[in-house]
């Protein structure tokens, strides 16, 4: 608190809800470019870094998500959306499979719902590194390893994953603004786990 900028005379908002506007801006932005699905890990990693930026003073604005997403999309990016995309068709595949009653389905149920888990938090956080900027094999490896070293952050993954989701159930025009806070999420998750180390 005592970092914050106090309120200017005649300044209607405070500089959190300035942050709080710029990243649902950033988040409606997120939501937009994640509409192809393919480009939804280069959506949610530019929005991480827009959002990170703001630690080291940078606007967290829209149109400096666009000039970045601009400046980063590339081939590698497209990659990670089809890997993502594929993971999650095997996913519900399996899902599928095991509801269908096969043998051993309620173990195997369990399994797949633990890898998918695994692999939701390992993607998620891999979106809030910066090497997601450059490299993607180099930031699900240390997102894996933060994944291990860091249980409580996971959780916290974990937590507002279920929070984004429960918001897009209960009002669904909120789906488009739930990349923003999920985006924030991660950022913070990884800016705590830098700043404990």
């Amino acid at each position: 608190m005592s970092g914050m900028r106090a309120r200017e005379p005649g300044e209607v908002f405070g500089p959190r809800m300035t942050l709080f506007a710029d990243m649902l801006s950033v988040g409606l932005a997120t939501a937009l470019v994640c509409l192809p699905v393919l480009t939804a890990p280069a959506a949610l990693s530019t929005a991480c870094a827009v959002l990170r930026g703001v630690g080291e003073g940078q606007p967290a604005t829209a149109g400096r998500y666009f000039a970045a997403l601009r400046r980063r999309l590339r081939a590698g990016d497209l990659g990670a959306g089809g890997v993502a995309l594929a993971g999650t068709l095997l996913f519900l595949a399996d899902l599928a499979l095991a509801g269908a009653g096969l043998p051993g389905a309620p173990l195997f149920a369990v399994v797949a719902a633990g890898i998918g888990v695994i692999a939701l938090v390992v993607g998620l956080r891999a979106c809030a590194r910066p090497e997601s900027l450059t490299d993607w094999p180099a930031a699900v490896r240390e997102a894996a390893r933060d994944a291990v070293r860091d249980v409580g952050g996971s959780a916290l993954v974990l937590l507002a994953v279920a929070t984004a989701a429960l918001c897009a159930w209960m009002l669904v025009p909120l789906a488009f603004l739930v990349p923003g806070p999920l985006a924030l999420a991660l950022t913070a998750v990884h800016v705590r786990l830098a700043a404990g180390r």
